[in-house]
């Protein structure tokens, strides 16, 4: 968890905002990479203004300390929809969000805990950064995950990270309030 905070500290130089929503803080910052183009046609180009989605570690240990690998895993995924809810919300309703073109975030959860939320996978931009945040990622579950160590040495070739992307269209679509009779 040390090592969370002085990421925390880094996070918070890097940007212009940072704000929490239920277990996810919303990094808002500039989009540096390889021009994306998603699925429903916009393209995500470098210096476009994204909100990075970072989980709160800390509490996803706390759960699985308390209730168990496999029930934080379900109570995640369901606190992760309850925050991306609430971030489509502030993205309709706050005016420093009003530049976000995308939601954005790199995990190697992809396979089960985004299911139905409207991300999009992606490679990760170039291999410098895949062997950083595989050797961070795998590191990280190795300590959160009750099994970590066991996890990681037996689905090395599935633990490989992904970049997740949603346009601000596709979340508001998905998510907003738009067409909700009031």
């Amino acid at each position: 968890m040390l090592w969370e905070s002085m990421f925390d500290q880094i996070t918070r130089m890097r940007s212009v905002s940072v704000t929490r929503y239920g277990i996810c803080k919303l990094v808002v910052k500039k989009y540096h990479g390889t021009n994306i183009q998603c699925s429903n046609g916009e393209w995500i180009r470098s210096g476009d203004w994204v909100g990075e989605i970072h989980l709160d570690n800390k509490q996803v240990l706390e759960m699985s300390r308390s209730i168990g690998s496999d029930r934080a895993a379900i109570r995640t995924a369901r606190m992760l929809r309850t925050a991306i809810q609430q971030i489509s919300d502030a993205m309709e309703n706050r005016p420093e969000l009003a530049n976000v073109s995308a939601l954005t975030g790199i995990t190697l959860l992809h396979r089960g805990i985004i299911r139905g939320l409207g991300f999009e996978l992606h490679p990760l931009p170039s291999k410098l950064f895949t062997f950083i945040s595989t050797y961070y990622l795998r590191c990280l579950l190795r300590m959160l995950h009750p099994e970590g160590k066991q996890r990681v040495s037996q689905n090395t070739e599935k633990l490989v990270p992904m970049m997740l992307m949603m346009t601000k269209q596709s979340l508001l679509e998905k998510h907003g309030k738009v067409g909700v009779p009031c």
